[in-house]
């Protein structure tokens, strides 16, 4: 059963969860076609989801970019609130890349912010972009593009109970 659109998040909702939460579950699809799920630090800019990562799920998305990626927040069933993106991931190979990219920058900003202070060392007053770059054979920034996105919001099954 489809979820109801009266649950669905606005833009602004959406945009402070994508901006705020810490963690994004990212499944790509793997040797043999196993899923490979991973948790991952991400930014999001330009309507696009930014993670710089190494390993299997880079191997994964070079051969096959098709992927899904959840990011959700609370615990309880009537408070669960969420954004599932569908679509396609590129990697982007090289500083060229890179600096080609429209909304990289911009992510790299807002994901030093976001976890800054989350390494375990304390919180500085300006924290400084994630300069992750490149590097070795397999890390490196992906940017995946949505082609849909499915929210909810539980808070409001409250109301939609009571129409």
């Amino acid at each position: 059963m489809p979820i109801s659109k009266k649950l669905a998040l606005d833009e602004s909702q959406i945009t402070e969860i994508m901006t705020s939460s810490w963690n994004c579950r990212i499944a790509t699809i793997g040797p043999g076609t196993k899923i490979n799920l991973t948790p991952m630090w991400f930014g999001w800019a330009g309507g696009r989801v930014y993670i710089h990562g190494r390993g299997q799920k880079v191997v994964n998305l070079r051969r096959a970019p098709s992927c899904s990626i959840v990011v959700d927040r609370n615990e309880r069933f009537p408070e669960l609130q969420a954004v599932t993106l569908q679509g396609n991931a590129y990697v982007l190979e090289d500083a060229a890349a890179e600096a080609a990219d429209p909304h990289l920058q911009e992510a790299r900003i807002q994901m030093g912010r976001k976890y800054n202070g989350g390494h375990g060392s304390p919180a500085v007053a300006n924290p400084p972009p994630n300069n992750a770059t490149a590097r070795g054979d397999h890390g490196r920034w992906i940017v995946m593009i949505p082609d849909s996105i499915v929210t909810w919001d539980n808070f409001k099954l409250a109301a939609l109970k009571k129409s």
